[in-house]
């Protein structure tokens, strides 16, 4: 029984030592020569763009579908504009209205102009009555009034054609920019108001990766450093060469790291990471991609 007992204590003494010289592994750190490693999400600068109509009412016209390319300014849907023309037309009728009365009345005063004149013409020579001058005076100045509340009566007519044009344009969405239609909400015959987003508007900008950078690299990626982009799901078959923008100046918690344990206590900073290689506009907007930085002491981009 000796020997049996002096070999379970020495495997018992050989767990116990196994168990003390094996703690748990600590977080992983990056490999190699690299700075640095930080999850990031495929961007464009400033995002998506959602698009609502200018004003509430009844889709007429919905002129494009998703995936088509649109340039600035290109028409996109119409709302039901029939009560906004019938204003434009209400407010060039008035405007007309106004140029008529203005040259009406400027044609008077220049009758009446000619008429005074040669009313004081004869009152100075005795050759006429000078009440006549007079009253051929006031009427000058009468017409003269009248003239001026014309005019204005012109320049308020032109305002409100203005506002009914504008009122009118308002019944009309443009794209803003050029880019691609991801989403198309709204079918023509549809009611909507002016919040409700009708399309998705993919800038046709470059893309950008927005890395959360922890705080612990903070030291050791700098703008301009190299840095290497590739799919976070492992599917890239090489990686993309980017190098770094610029990296922000707050804090914040993790959106990347799936668990919410290391999720809030990890903090973290937005570095903005930009593609050196064409194959980074192949990349879809929303993709999770892992970026490395470096290699160390590689020189930085000025």
């Amino acid at each position: 029984m000796r020997p049996l007992s002096l070999l379970l204590a020495t495997a018992l003494l050989g767990l116990a030592g196994c168990s003390h010289d094996n703690p748990a592994a600590p977080a992983a750190a990056p490999t190699g020569n690299y700075a640095a490693m930080a999850r990031g999400r495929v961007d464009v600068e400033g995002g998506l763009l959602e698009l609502a109509m200018p004003r509430e009412g009844v889709i007429a016209r919905v002129l494009v579908r998703e995936g088509d390319q649109v340039k600035q300014g290109q028409l996109l849907a119409t709302l039901d504009d029939a009560p906004a023309r019938l204003a434009v037309n209400a407010a060039q009728a008035e405007q007309q209205q106004a140029q008529a009365q203005l040259r009406l009345l400027e044609g008077k005063l220049k009758a009446m102009r000619v008429r005074a004149h040669r009313l004081s013409a004869a009152a100075a020579a005795g050759a006429g009555d000078g009440q006549s001058a007079d009253d051929a005076q006031d009427e000058v100045q009468q017409l003269t009034s009248e003239r001026l509340g014309a005019q204005a009566s012109l320049a308020q007519a032109a305002q409100k054609l203005a506002s009914a044009r504008y009122e009118l344009e308002q019944r009309s969405l443009r794209a803003p920019i050029a880019g691609e239609v991801v989403h198309r909400a709204v079918q023509p015959g549809a009611s909507v108001s002016a919040s409700d987003k009708v399309f998705t508007l993919l800038p046709q900008q470059p893309r950008l990766v927005r890395a959360e950078l922890n705080e612990s690299f903070l030291g050791a990626v700098n703008p301009g450093m190299p840095a290497q982009v590739t799919d976070d799901s492992g599917q890239t078959q090489a990686p993309i060469a980017a190098h770094v923008l610029r990296i922000g100046q707050v804090f914040s918690t993790s959106t990347l790291e799936e668990d919410p344990l290391v999720r809030a206590n990890t903090r973290t900073v937005e570095c903005i990471v930009v593609f050196d290689a064409p194959a980074g506009q192949q990349l879809r907007i929303g993709q999770r991609v892992l970026v490395k930085f470096g290699p160390q002491g590689a020189p930085v981009k000025p």
